[in-house]
């Protein structure tokens, strides 16, 4: 069995069922659905692909990202999603490491990465091409392995040039399993709303909706809108989405928990370690509903999570040491922290969380470095820090290349983001080091402060709040106002970008810097 089975599956025993709906308008029932992914692995035959062969999705969501996913899976072909939002040189930069026989792509995508990769044949979206294919006479499914590489999953590349996790039908498979048995049983009523890039996260959690035969829905506009939302919401009983907590924090702006009794089943975050204040927050607006998971492309979505009557428990107990974990470890996943000799730490104290599990991958593409480094004595070694809580619950504290280092001391930035997130005046905030010849390196905070928040008052404000609950070496040097935070696809941080701004003494367009001694 490989993953184009849970399409054909689904299309026999679901036909008529919406599978992929934009706003509220169905555009391809299950049939349909598996119907046009067998046309495209029969155009991808024609030119000439064999099984095996990569084929690279570039393209922003899009009622027929499905479709070619699927189509290469049903041909027995290498599907590697792009993040849409990608440069054309950096793509370029991926297409020179994948290889790929074709790229499917949006065509403002197709009219920058063609000049750049002249040689690489590209079928764009939405073209008369595109439509002959989805049409083409069915090909049967590919008779392909379970171990066979299904998915390239780049990586975020917040700490440097992606590398492709190669993701077999088998790892993806399990995740699907595991989110069916650790979130929800998914049913016919169930919806599943793509709010952000079905290229990363809400696209991986897709498939186990499309192994129940349940419904994809996708905004108007590509996306979210709080009143296509609304729409969205009001027409459905039980749908699920995945948001990053900034964009939680937006909904919970916009009203949309008004929904959540009666239309909403779950609200599926974790880009990162997670704040007290927006889990609480998260939980006052869309009630019981929120689960927090901890993954990444190497073993997609599947570490550790909270469940949510794990969270609101927390939450009504008013429990942060709770709040602040990402929970306990998923199905058939093993979960250790070790020291730099791969020794176990004790609980409680911070190690690198290494993961060995059916989803985790089998290596990096073109990588054997990388992939000895990564994959050691059949662990996954994540470059993440955390500690157990006496609970068995996984904090996370940091990258390990993130941990700042003043004076000898580490600080792990999420403890400080942690105290600066509870103060009214903050909206979103980051902690990084930055060099100083003194101590090695400072501590620095940039902050998104709220609308009605005084850039300089704010700063002394959270330097008070800071000296009186952190250590002193722990306390931000500097604070920083900002409009924004950069974040990648998955809605992480991408501290990399705010480090060269920092080391540069570049302000960008943002406000000001505060020096405080």
């Amino acid at each position: 069995m490989t993953l184009a089975y849970l399409l054909a599956t689904s299309a026999r025993l679901h036909p008529g069922r919406p599978a992929i709906s934009v706003g509220n308008e169905v555009r391809l029932d299950y049939a349909g659905l598996a119907r046009s992914a067998a046309g495209i692995a029969t155009y991808l035959a024609v030119r000439g692909l064999m099984p095996g062969d990569r084929v690279m999705l570039a393209m922003k969501n899009n009622d027929r990202y499905f479709t070619y996913l699927f189509g290469c899976w049903w041909g027995g072909f290498v599907a590697a999603p792009l993040n849409a939002t990608l440069h054309p040189r950096e793509m370029a930069g991926i297409v020179a490491d994948l290889a790929p026989r074709l790229a499917i792509c949006d065509p403002g995508i197709a009219d920058g990465l063609g000049p750049l990769c002249p040689d690489l044949p590209i079928l764009e979206h939405g073209s008369t091409e595109a439509a002959r294919a989805e049409a083409a006479d069915p090909a049967p499914l590919a008779d392909c392995l379970l171990n066979d590489t299904a998915w390239i999953f780049f990586t975020s590349g917040t700490t440097g040039a992606p590398k492709g996790a190669c993701l077999s039908h088998a790892n993806l498979l399990a995740m699907s399993t595991a989110y069916l048995a650790d979130v929800d049983s998914v049913g016919s009523g169930d919806c599943l709303l793509h709010l952000a890039a079905t290229s990363h996260a809400s696209g991986l959690f897709g498939l186990s909706f499309i192994a129940r035969g349940a419904e994809h829905v996708l905004m108007p506009s590509g996306g979210y809108e709080a009143g296509a939302m609304r729409d969205i919401l009001q027409a459905r009983r039980a749908v699920s989405f995945f948001a990053p907590t900034p964009l939680l924090a937006r909904m919970r702006r916009d009203g949309i928990g008004d929904l959540a009794d009666g239309h909403i089943r779950t609200v599926l975050t974790g880009a990162g370690p997670v704040l007290a204040q927006d889990v609480r927050d998260a939980v006052e607006t869309f009630g019981p509903r929120l689960w927090n998971g901890y993954g990444q492309g190497e073993t997609p979505c599947t570490i550790t999570a909270m469940a949510k009557a794990a969270i609101a428990e927390a939450v009504a107990a008013d429990d942060d040491a709770a709040l602040v974990s990402v929970g306990i470890p998923r199905s058939a996943t093993a979960v250790r922290l070790l020291d730099p000799g791969g020794r176990e730490v004790p609980q409680g104290e911070a190690g690198e969380v290494c993961v060995r599990g059916p989803t985790v991958m089998s290596g990096y593409l073109n990588r054997p470095e990388a992939t000895r480094e990564t994959l050691r004595d059949g662990w996954l070694h994540t470059g993440d820090t955390a500690r157990f809580d006496v609970a068995g619950r996984l904090i996370l504290l940091d990258r390990l290349k993130d941990v700042i280092i003043s004076g000898g001391m580490n600080v792990y930035a999420r403890e400080v983001e942690d105290v600066l997130s509870r103060h009214p005046g903050v909206l979103e905030v980051a902690v990084i080091g930055r060099p100083d010849p003194e101590w090695g390196e400072e501590v620095v905070a940039l902050i998104v402060p709220a609308p009605e928040a005084a850039g300089d008052n704010l700063a002394e404000s959270l330097d008070a709040m800071c000296l009186d609950r952190l250590a002193r070496f722990k306390r931000p040097k500097a604070y920083q106002m900002r409009q924004t935070l950069p974040r990648n696809a998955a809605g992480k941080v991408i501290k990399s970008l705010l480090k060269k701004d920092i080391s540069a003494g570049s302000l960008g367009n943002q406000n000001c810097s505060t020096i405080l001694s």
